[in-house]
């Protein structure tokens, strides 16, 4: 394990690797998804540092009501949860940490915080990892760089007391049914009993309200840019000849698995070839590959994956107007 520069001292700010950039890529697990009907490109691809940036850019287009109603939520009850929750606090997709600056912000005037930030892009971590203590007085960050398995598996090696694991951003939609099992029992199995876990899912609404969020409003490009970028990105890491101009991104909402699907369009016959993966995907005019999903959840039947994961809900806070909301679990 190996620790980046830090533009502070080490007692302040650490960002350290949970995972090289060679551990990200489990080739299997990869060629798996683009076997799928129709194929897709893993999410995490989407957030190298350029994307990185370009999502904090779609995240402020007037249409993408996620951000404001999840701004709104934490801005009203991050005391409500500060009171709960213990002295550190593990965050699964950082990012900027824009949002949960409110949350520990709440937490430090209440005690002593440490915030271990997880995310994939090492430069936007340690831009943030860099900023935070300056930001909030006497708080301490390390960042951890990997996916999110090698930092929980990093967690319970080096348990540092009482732990809340946060993941905003409705990111638990960004997966299928069996991921996201996966995914919350390995939450699960980091935390102990009464360890919290808190996570923002959004809930069901009309389907055109959803498409407007996640396609670009006219005379923007954010939302094309990002998708867009993912697929360079994918290619570049395996080798690949796609090439953006042959595609076209588009995200539709699908009743049938309660998710807005983002696709890839395929303007013209072609096959694609990732030769760092020795496979190649084969696309008529029209097909897509899909580079991401954003499920929306029936409240009960959230809850009740979660509850299917060891946690039982401790308090719940939906904002009224976009059906959003901000759970708080706890570790049976």
């Amino acid at each position: 394990m190996t620790a980046t520069p830090s533009t502070q001292p080490d007692d302040i700010v650490t960002v350290e690797s949970v995972a090289d950039a060679a551990s990200w890529d489990d080739r299997d697990a990869v060629v798996a998804c683009l076997r799928e009907t129709p194929p897709r490109i893993p999410a995490w691809y989407g957030y190298d540092a350029v994307g990185a940036d370009l999502w904090v850019e779609l995240s402020q287009l007037p249409s993408y009501y996620l951000l404001p109603a999840e701004f709104g939520l934490l801005e009203r009850h991050a005391d409500e949860v500060a009171d709960r929750v213990g002295a550190h606090v593990a965050e699964l997709g950082s990012g900027s940490a824009a949002k949960t600056r409110l949350l520990l912000g709440a937490c430090q005037r209440r005690r002593p915080t440490t915030y271990l930030p997880i995310d994939v892009t090492r430069a936007m971590l340690e831009r943030s990892a860099a900023a935070l203590p300056a930001e909030i007085d006497g708080l301490t960050v390390q960042g951890l760089w990997g996916r999110y398995e090698a930092a929980l598996a990093h967690l319970r090696e080096h348990r540092p007391g009482p732990l809340t694991v946060v993941w905003l951003g409705s990111a638990v939609g960004n997966t299928t049914t069996a991921e996201r099992a996966a995914l919350l029992d390995d939450v699960a199995a980091t935390l102990e009993t009464g360890d919290h876990f808190l996570v923002t899912a959004d809930l069901l609404k009309p389907g055109d309200v959803l498409e407007a969020a996640y396609n670009d409003p006219p005379g923007a490009t954010a939302q094309a840019r990002f998708r867009l970028n993912q697929l360079e990105h994918f290619t570049r890491v395996f080798d690949g000849d796609a090439r953006t101009d042959r595609f076209y991104p588009r995200a539709r909402w699908d009743p049938e698995v309660s998710a807005v699907v983002g696709h890839l369009f395929s303007t013209e016959d072609q096959t694609v070839t990732f030769r760092g993966l020795g496979h190649a995907v084969d696309l008529r005019r029209g097909d897509s590959l899909v580079h991401g999903y954003s499920v929306k959840f029936g409240r009960p039947e959230f809850v009740a994956e979660a509850a299917a994961a060891g946690f039982a809900l401790d308090t719940e806070w939906v904002d009224p107007v976009w059906q959003y909301g901000l759970f708080l679990f706890r570790r049976a």
